[in-house]
């Protein structure tokens, strides 16, 4: 929350993005409707990334970091407090979002519910992978460029499940088990995310 131009620009990346995305695409409303949860989760994908590089690398520039490492306190369990304030400032104002966008691209009520219930599901999951990928490449050179390089081949699986959810639900099937496989995801990334993020910090000090 001290930065919060950083979180206004991710706001505004992600609204620009799903706006200005149409004019290079094409106006027919049935084509729009078809890309948009495609277009919605590249945004957030994107948007996620551009904060990144910073969810550990202030803490660790100042000392903060290895007086965390140092704590007598669980150092998963502070990892994964750093992780969820990032969600709630990074990923939940996009799921706000979603709706908006759905609206925007003439989605059907029911796809743009689903749109934004995946992105509920999916938006942690890339939390903890960017976590992961930056806390392997703390105190590295163009460590931001190297961490796009690691987080996004792993956010595929997380796009492709998340934009199938609603474009399944467009085409008139259901959606379940992409949601399913989300929550997995979800399910996986808290349980076994605060582990190998707290290691992957520990290796940054050894």
């Amino acid at each position: 929350m001290r930065s919060r131009a950083e979180l206004a620009l991710i706001v505004v990346f992600f609204v620009l993005v799903i706006s200005l995305f149409p004019l290079g695409v094409s106006p027919d409303p049935n084509l729009l409707e078809r890309i948009a949860p495609g277009i919605a989760w590249v945004a957030a994908l994107l948007a996620s990334l551009l904060s990144l590089p910073r969810l550990f690398a202030l803490d660790h520039a100042d000392g903060t970091l290895e007086q965390l490492v140092l704590a007598p306190a669980a150092l998963p369990a502070l990892v994964a407090g750093k992780v969820l304030a990032h969600w709630l400032t990074n990923g939940l104002p996009l799921v706000l979002l979603a709706p908006m966008a759905g609206v925007q691209f003439g989605m059907q009520p029911d796809a743009i519910g689903v749109l934004t219930l995946g992105l509920l599901l999916g938006t942690p999951t890339l939390s903890w992978l960017g976590a992961i990928g930056a806390a392997l490449t703390l105190g590295t050179r163009a460590g931001s460029a190297l961490l796009a390089l690691l987080v996004l081949p792993l956010a595929v699986p997380v796009l492709i499940f998340g934009a199938g959810a609603a474009e399944a639900v467009s085409s008139g099937l259901g959606a379940q088990a992409h949601l399913s496989l989300l929550g997995a995801g979800l399910i996986v990334g808290w349980v076994f995310g605060p582990l190998v993020t707290a290691a992957a910090v520990r290796i940054a000090y050894e």
